[in-house]
């Protein structure tokens, strides 16, 4: 069973593409996009959760002409991703095929879509699915991060983040260059860091020690300077910064 996305910016072409997949036995969940944008952030939440998550994708149905970003650009940065999910194109322009076979595409299918002919189409991409090795289980980058910015994909270096900041399901990764929002909740990149000198100061707030400025202590309350930032530590948490900080300074 394949897990699929649609990409198209014009609404009835996107809407029948999305009512030909559905009906689609082979094809277990189809979502839809109208550009790139919201594609690759549905992707990059689909790389996240990793090929057996609830988010993976199997499959992008890609139209090429769109506003900002097109399909072709966007299927060339799909290659640079460690697991990208196979591509169709769904085009009304015949003009394009050889790059997009140069891109990998799996199949070509021209407008107005007809059923069989994305049923073929789908049928190639089950195939390759079924004959594929196995994916290697990768371990995340332990030295960067994938974060989406103007619909490019950027991986920050770990060392690089001055604090991070919960917001509900997400996290806002802060640097001095400025921050990055991420689909990872706060309390998997504190598991994930803690051996990267990240330590939770606050329910919303993790921080690198080695970007900690000043501890300030004022009328009982505790807090930390980052880059001309204060944030509040939280009475369970004040005593573990305490002697983290102190053994980093004494080197013990």
């Amino acid at each position: 069973m394949l897990r699929a996305l649609a990409v198209d910016d014009e609404r009835p072409s996107l809407g029948e593409l999305l009512y030909l997949l559905n009906a689609d036995p082979r094809i277990s969940s189809v979502e839809g996009a109208s550009d790139a944008t919201e594609a690759l952030r549905r992707i990059n939440r689909a790389l996240e959760c990793g090929p057996d998550g609830p988010d993976a994708i199997d499959v992008v149905f890609l139209d090429i002409h769109m506003p900002g970003l097109d399909g072709l650009e966007m299927a060339r940065l799909l290659t640079g991703f460690s697991r990208p999910p196979l591509v169709v194109f769904v085009t009304a322009h015949e003009g394009f095929a050889v790059q997009a076979f140069d891109l990998k595409a799996v199949d070509y299918v021209l407008k107005p879509v007809r059923r069989e002919r994305l049923a073929e189409a789908v049928r190639r991409v089950a195939l390759l699915r079924e004959t594929a090795p196995p994916i290697p289980v990768h371990e995340p980058d332990p030295d960067h991060i994938s974060v989406e910015l103007g619909g490019v994909t950027r991986f920050v270096p770990v060392e690089e983040i001055t604090h991070v900041e919960a917001q509900g399901d997400y996290a806002r990764l802060h640097t001095a260059q400025g921050s990055h929002l991420v689909r990872i909740p706060l309390s998997t990149l504190e598991e994930r860091w803690r051996s990267r000198g990240f330590v939770r100061i606050h329910r919303r707030h993790l921080v690198a020690l080695r970007h900690i400025d000043e501890l300030r202590l004022d009328a009982g309350t505790v807090s930390v300077l980052i880059d001309s930032v204060e944030l509040q530590v939280s009475r369970r948490h004040a005593r573990e910064l305490r002697d983290l900080l102190m053994h980093r300074t004494t080197g013990q």
